[in-house]
């Protein structure tokens, strides 16, 4: 494993220690940190004690945005594609 890079990342008061290509730090680094800002706002909002059922709230929060962001995408692939087969109609009927 050339290049390789060890990190330590700590969640929830738990240290994990990772053997990664360097190209992936940046984005688990800002991942940590919006897992451990996620962490804090269940705590402070729903006064969950239990680290498991916060990390579990968290992972369900994450896999919703990135289900959300799949559907908004095929909604705007089917509009884009409408609007291609619009604008080709129009260019065959002038052609």
């Amino acid at each position: 494993m050339p290049d390789q890079l060890k990190i330590k990342l700590s969640i929830a008061n738990r240290v994990y220690p990772l053997t990664i290509n360097p190209s992936q730090e940046e984005g688990l680094r800002k991942a940590t940190k919006k897992i451990e800002a996620m962490i804090g706002q269940f705590e402070q909002n729903y006064s969950v004690r239990d680290k498991q059922d916060v990390l579990a709230m968290c992972a369900l929060q994450f896999a919703a945005q990135v289900e959300q962001k799949s559907i908004d995408k095929e909604y705007v692939n089917e509009e884009v594609k409408e609007k291609l087969e619009a604008l080709n109609e129009l260019l065959q009927t002038h052609i």
